[in-house]
């Protein structure tokens, strides 16, 4: 996606920045890209110019995000465990549902990149997977409640 990385020995710091390039992402079992990260990344994928492809090949049902997506102002094509992501779009606030897990983890960094209020129906998924989440974005800047 063009962004710089600084690894160490148990971390990665990312530097980011304006111009994201689009991916095409197959999920796949280990080593391969991970399932989990597919939703999570497909927010991100909404500022990146041009067009994004993620193939899903372990959890066919693992698009519903890209819905509650759309409604924040996305332009995601879903269809057959594949989605296309047209982008960059201007996120804005929306009243959302998070259907599971990462889907919840999806909605967290779209309405952190979101212009206005977003709130997310359903947060106890997002609660039983990400231990203090609230806390921690809050300690890194996040104007999240």
């Amino acid at each position: 996606m063009g962004v710089d990385l600084e690894q160490g020995s148990d971390y990665v710091r990312v530097f980011g920045k304006e111009d994201l390039k689009p991916v095409d992402i197959i999920t796949q079992p280990f080593p391969g890209f991970a399932t989990d990260l597919q939703q999570p990344l497909t927010a991100l994928l909404t500022k990146a110019k041009g067009d994004s492809h993620v193939e899903e090949t372990i959890y066919m049902e693992r698009f519903k995000h890209c819905h509650e997506l759309n409604q924040m102002g996305a332009n995601i094509e879903t269809g057959s465990g594949r989605s296309t992501i047209h982008g960059p779009t201007p996120l804005h606030g929306a009243d959302i549902f998070a259907t599971d897990l990462r889907c919840g983890a999806s909605l967290v960094i779209a309405g952190l990149m979101a212009e206005g209020e977003t709130i997310i129906h359903n947060a106890y998924h997002i609660y039983r997977g990400y231990d203090s989440i609230v806390e921690k974005l809050k300690a890194i800047g996040a104007d999240i409640e």
